[in-house]
């Protein structure tokens, strides 16, 4: 049975035991020195001092759980008989750390604190800069926002006070003064109707109208036929009556208070559904209407106001007689004799065309007018100088005669020729009759409208003062240039 080898290290039985090693040629042979003998004699196979200070450092190793080689001697004397051996680390230099990857350098732990403290502000740096950059343009954003909110509601403040203003301006306050009567045709568009209403003096504007017709959906189904305004109405209140049909008036002809005779007779036609030739022909035939003499064959002046229905027998000349015969009966009852009838009517009317409802003034205008004519020596030379006059003899209706009204030379020119018009000029109401009948008190020669909304009159004994009365007008017509001088 072979001897197993010895080896020259420790076991780790003996290296656990903390006894030291000892070294032998012969197998299993140890010795031991004695106490009494700090310095034993070496023996042969026995380890060198230089050995002992191997086996210690082996101890030390041990002790450290470490199976490195002992740093105190890396290369110990060659024992006889034993191998040399060379020591794990001896290639590494001294300068070198034990346990150590050769290939791995330390990193200096300073050097290596500060580059990542270093990248970590620098990374940190930079996101604060986005953030940073992140805000601004949020703050940019948001003061753009709200600068265009502001703007937003500036623009529509000002707009809405725009619109208000020009609502406004383009509308009439109502509710309106005389009645008058318009006819709206079959499938008659808001604009189309718009159009004859302002036509007729009813609105303001035609864009007023519209956009009252547009806001309300029951616009849409109103009816052909003839309607009872009243002249410088709100166009809300216009809208109101064409939706009421109480308002129509397709079945009765009405003569309105100031209503000329051409209005009448087109109304006639509408009404009776009959030709305007057959109309002019019952107004041709005076003894069938029973016009009375007095009124020189002309019916103007003589259609008494109010209400006509029509029967199912009826002929135009049949209803114009039924108004001659109540201007008649009216005037009879109020006294008149038959031979004042027309010098009555045509001063009524005259009185009528000036101050229309405005009836607190009708007694002061009938008075003005009895003055004139008997001023034919006086600054009027018994010119009456009337507007409602002179606009009568040129065709036209309402606002302020031109220079070239005033020009015409026709019957009707009161500031041309002395006196009273040939005939009445309207239809006028029985307040303006009974305000010739009884004229007020004063010795006013002029007078003047200077509001045509209101109707505010100023009267005056002589011409200066009239003058100055009259700049008030022009003041007032440089506002409402669109009542001043109306489309003839």
């Amino acid at each position: 049975m072979s001897t197993p080898p010895t080896y020259p290290f420790r076991s780790r039985r003996e290296i656990h035991s903390g006894q030291p090693k000892v070294y032998s040629d012969a197998p299993n042979e140890d010795v031991t020195p004695t106490p009494s003998d700090p310095t034993p004699t070496p023996v042969r196979g026995t380890a060198s001092p230089a050995h002992a200070s191997f086996d210690e450092s082996d101890a030390r190793l041990s002790r450290q759980s470490t199976p490195a080689v002992s740093q105190a001697d890396p290369t110990p004397t060659p024992i006889q008989g034993v191998p040399a051996v060379t020591p794990a680390r001896s290639s590494l230099s001294e300068s070198e750390p034990r346990g150590e990857h050769p290939a791995w350098k330390p990193t200096d732990a300073a050097s290596e604190t500060t580059g990542m403290r270093s990248r970590r502000i620098a990374s940190e740096r930079r996101a604060a800069r986005k953030r940073k950059r992140r805000r601004r343009i949020r703050s940019f954003f948001v003061i753009v926002l709200v600068l265009g909110l502001v703007g937003g509601a500036s623009y529509f403040a000002y707009s809405q006070l725009m619109n208000s203003s020009t609502v406004a301006s383009d509308d009439y306050p109502g509710p309106g003064t005389t009645d008058i009567l318009v006819t709206i045709d079959d499938q008659a568009t808001g604009r189309e109707i718009g159009q004859k209403l302002y036509e007729a003096g009813v609105v303001r504007s035609v864009g007023a109208f519209v956009r009252q017709y547009e806001k309300n959906s029951a616009a849409r189904s109103i009816n052909p036929g003839t309607y009872r305004f009243k002249l410088q109405m709100s166009a809300a209140d216009a809208l109101a009556v064409l939706l009421d049909p109480m308002n129509r008036v397709d079945s009765t002809v009405t003569v309105l208070a100031g209503e000329r005779m051409s209005v009448i007779k087109k109304r006639i036609a509408e009404v009776m559904d009959v030709s305007d030739a057959e109309v002019e022909q019952a107004f041709a035939n005076t003894a069938a209407i029973g016009l009375p003499a007095e009124a020189g064959g002309n019916v103007e002046g003589w259609l008494h106001i109010g209400e006509y229905k029509v029967e199912k027998d009826d002929t135009p000349t049949s209803v114009v007689a039924r108004m001659v015969a109540a201007t008649v009966e009216e005037l009879d009852k109020l006294g008149v004799p038959a031979a004042d009838r027309e010098t009555v009517l045509i001063k009524a009317s005259i009185v009528e065309g000036e101050m229309g409802t405005n009836s607190k003034y009708m007694p002061m205008v009938a008075r003005v007018i009895d003055n004139r004519l008997a001023d034919t020596e006086g600054e009027t030379k018994g010119m009456l100088g009337m507007d409602s006059t002179t606009l009568y003899g040129v065709g036209k209706e309402g606002g302020l005669p031109t220079q070239a009204d005033l020009d015409a030379d026709n019957p009707y020119n009161t500031r041309l020729h002395a006196g009273l018009p040939p005939t009445p000029i309207n239809q006028p109401s029985l307040e303006a009759i009974k305000a010739v009948l009884k004229p007020a008190d004063g010795d006013w020669l002029y007078f003047v409208t200077v509001d045509l909304n209101t109707g505010d009159t100023l009267f005056a004994s002589n011409a200066a003062d009239h003058e100055k009365n009259k700049e008030k007008l022009v003041e007032y017509c440089k506002t409402h240039t669109d009542q001043c001088n109306p489309q003839s």
